[in-house]
C-alpha cells in the first residue's frame, strides 16, 4: 500500500491520471495493449479531467470496463454512469478507445453478467481505478460485503448510506428516487486487477478514507480495507479526505 497525500482535488486528480497513464503507456509498450477498469462518481471528477487533457495516450490501443450500473437505468439518465463515462471521458478524447465494455442491462441483466463476465477474465486488468464511497464499498460493495463471490459481476442491494450519497451527489431529486438494486464488480474480481489506484478527495469521504486507514483487521463491514491486501494498491487522499486522520503522515 501507497498513500499519496496532496493539497486538494485538482492536485490529486493530476498525480492520480499521471500514474494511470504511466501503467497504461508501459502496458501498451510491452504488450502492445491495455485493459483498464474505470469508476464513477463526483470523487473522480479531477481525475477524468486530467486525463483527457493528455495527449501522448494511445486509447485506441486500450480496452475499457466499468464498474457498476443502476438496473433499468437508461443512458439518459443524468444518474447513469455510461452517460458519465460519454461525456466525462470517452467523448472528450480525440482517439476513441479499442474497446468499451459498459454495464449495459438494456440487453437483459443475465446476459450482460454473463457477457461482461466472460470478456474481463479474457486477460488481465493492467489497471483498476477503484473508488471508495462514503460508506467504504468498492463498486457498489456496501457492508456487510460479499468478499467470496467468485463471479466478475453481481446484483447488489445498494445500502441506505450508499443511496443517500447518490442523493448528496446531486444525481437524484429524492431518495425514493435512487434505486435500490445495481449490477456491480464483485470485490474478488476487482482484486484481480494488476495495480490498484484509488483517487479519493473530499470531506465527505474522511470517514471512509479514516477507518480503511485506521482499521487493522480486514472486514467486509468496511469493505476498503481490503484493498490494503493487495500487492499493489497507492491512495490518493488531499488535506479534505484525510482531515479526520491525526497523524496521516505515517501513513504516507
Amino acid at each position: 500500500m501507497k498513500v499519496i497525500l496532496s493539497e486538494n482535488d485538482k492536485i490529486l486528480g493530476q498525480k492520480a491520471a499521471e500514474h494511470i497513464a504511466t501503467l497504461i503507456k508501459q502496458a501498451i509498450e510491452k504488450k502492445g495493449y491495455a485493459r483498464a477498469l474505470f469508476s464513477t462518481g463526483a470523487s473522480q471528477f479531477t481525475t477524468f479531467e486530467a486525463l483527457t487533457a493528455m495527449t501522448d495516450i494511445d486509447w485506441s490501443k486500450v480496452e475499457m470496463f466499468h464498474l457498476d450500473e443502476y438496473i433499468d437505468m437508461p443512458d439518459t439518465h443524468p444518474a447513469s454512469f455510461i452517460k458519465y463515462l460519454k461525456e466525462r471521458f470517452i467523448n472528450k478524447l480525440k482517439i476513441g478507445f479499442k474497446k468499451a465494455h459498459f454495464v449495459d442491462t438494456s440487453i437483459g441483466v443475465e446476459n450482460i453478467i454473463k457477457n461482461l463476465g466472460e470478456e474481463i477474465n479474457k486477460d488481465i486488468i493492467d489497471v483498476g481505478v477503484i473508488g471508495i464511497g462514503e460508506n467504504s464499498h468498492i463498486a457498489f460493495n456496501d457492508p456487510p460485503a460479499d468478499f467470496d463471490c467468485e463471479d466478475a459481476y453481481k446484483i447488489v442491494k445498494l445500502d441506505e448510506a450508499c443511496r443517500k450519497q447518490q442523493l448528496g451527489e446531486g444525481w437524484f431529486k429524492t431518495l425514493d428516487d435512487v434505486p435500490k438494486e445495481a449490477i456491480s464488480m464483485t470485490v474478488k474480481q476487482i482484486m484481480k486487477c494488476a495495480v490498484i489506484i484509488s483517487a479519493v478527495p473530499y470531506k465527505v469521504k474522511a470517514k471512509a478514507i479514516h477507518d480503511t486507514l485506521t482499521t487493522e483487521e480486514v472486514t467486509n463491514m468496511i469493505p476498503s480495507t481490503i484493498l490494503k491486501t493487495h500487492g499493489n494498491w497507492t491512495l490518493y487522499i488531499d488535506n479534505d479526505s484525510a482531515s479526520m486522520i491525526d497523524d496521516v503522515k505515517k501513513y504516507c
